[in-house]
């Protein structure tokens, strides 16, 4: 099921949006932070991400004016991330397209009850995920 609905929302993300469903992700963490700027370790925690992986998909996303960076001033050897407003209007423009293909491919096949039991299953999976296993290392 991950396989086939998360293949079908790539498909759909990049073919509206031209933004990959990782794309997406950074610009969904950049704008539910104050300040839309988040430094890469604490992007790459959020994400799960390696760090070394994060930043050359960042670097890709620079290029294509989605973010910026800049410098911190408290720590010279790092930087935030920025959402830039041609990120901004890129999420903009994609999200409700997104939630619409969530909704169709996913929840609409649901019952109340199914959505109660998904709740229970995932939080408890992810809690055991999560005490067992660490975030990738900076």
């Amino acid at each position: 099921m991950n396989t086939v609905v998360g293949a079908a929302l790539a498909r759909q993300m990049q073919t509206e949006s031209m933004l990959s469903m990782q794309d997406f992700e950074v610009l969904v963490h950049l704008t539910d932070v104050e300040n839309a700027r988040l430094r890469v370790s604490e992007l790459a925690r959020a994400m799960r991400w390696e760090k070394s992986r994060l930043s050359h998909h960042l670097s890709r996303m620079e290029k294509r004016g989605l973010i910026g960076r800049e410098e911190c001033s408290s720590d010279g050897r790092g930087a935030f991330i920025v959402l830039t407003p041609e990120g901004r209007a890129a999420i903009e423009a994609a999200a409700p397209s997104h939630v619409d293909a969530v909704r169709r491919y996913f929840f609409d096949v649901l019952t109340s009850d199914d959505v109660k039991a998904l709740r229970s299953i995932s939080e408890r999976v992810t809690a055991r995920v999560e005490a067992t296993d660490t975030c990738p290392s900076e």
